[in-house]
């Protein structure tokens, strides 16, 4: 199944977080937190403003983003969970 977002939303699938510590300390799967960054995995064609004319998003597929704690709908697709959230749920893109 393949998702295509609508207007200004984007799909972010969340990059896993080290479940070890520096020292070698293993944290288990229930005391680890979400990460709060994701790579966007698609994005929709833009928000329309007064006039009608499309206003692309900022970001693009592939692009490493930060966004918050509780940000976005979670939604399962082929056993995967991604994020479905507006582009203003964002906060940076992580540039390399």
């Amino acid at each position: 199944m393949k998702l295509r977002p609508l207007a200004d939303r984007v799909i972010v699938k969340r990059l896993e977080n080290e479940t070890k510590t520096a020292s070698g300390i293993v944290i288990p799967d229930n005391a680890a937190e979400k990460p709060d960054q994701g790579e966007v995995l698609a994005v929709g064609p833009g928000k329309t403003n007064d006039k009608g004319e499309v206003k692309p998003l900022s970001v693009k597929v592939g692009d490493r983003v930060l966004f918050g704690k509780y940000s976005g709908q979670t939604v399962k697709v082929d056993g995967d969970e991604l994020l479905v959230m507006k582009e203003d749920d964002l906060f940076a893109v992580v540039e390399k």
